[in-house]
């Protein structure tokens, strides 16, 4: 059995989600950047997330993502189990065709007994308990990045200021005070 890097991504991204939150919703960009993951594979996990009901999306300026459940009600097997993640180490992925024909392998019911022993080990630890190991460790978690607007409240160069009529009929009017 081995752990593919969609279940260690998604756990990674939790976790950075759960110690960032309570200064509002988290942005996947942020989360890329901070992680090294991609932005469109954080896309695909987060929509499985969701539909998990482990995140809440909020759209729009100040917009991203924030935990759907306290961290303490969530495990990393609800995690790993909502991105489609298989924790299996039998070859035959349960189904005690090992050998083909309903055919067990020998050692199928050691695999099947790891199975068991993972799953109850990863809905043993909860999203909290990995939180609080980062702070723990002395994580510091960066204030908010300030918002960068790409337009300025200042415009650049100072208006000229041009003492001219702006119409025909303010010309005529003016000519005509003259």
């Amino acid at each position: 059995m081995r752990l593919t890097t969609k279940g260690r991504f998604a756990v990674t991204a939790m976790i950075d989600l759960g110690l960032r939150q309570a200064g509002g919703p988290v942005t996947l960009a942020a989360i890329s950047q901070r992680q090294q993951i991609s932005l469109s594979y954080l896309e695909q996990l987060f929509g499985k997330l969701r539909r998990h009901e482990l995140v809440e999306s909020t759209r729009g300026p100040g917009g991203g993502y924030t935990l759907a459940r306290k961290a303490s009600d969530i495990t990393v097997a609800d995690i790993i189990v909502s991105v489609d993640e298989p924790i299996d180490a039998t070859q035959c992925a349960g189904k005690e065709n090992c050998l083909g024909e309903g055919n067990r392998c020998m050692t199928h019911d050691l695999w099947a007994s790891l199975n068991t022993r993972m799953v109850e080990f990863l809905d043993s630890v909860t999203l909290q308990k990995l939180v609080d190991e980062q702070l723990a460790k002395g994580l510091q978690i960066e204030d908010k990045p300030s918002v960068k607007r790409a337009i300025s409240a200042m415009p650049a160069v100072k208006p000229i200021r041009i003492n001219a009529p702006n119409s025909v009929f303010a010309l005529g009017n003016a000519f005509s005070k003259s």
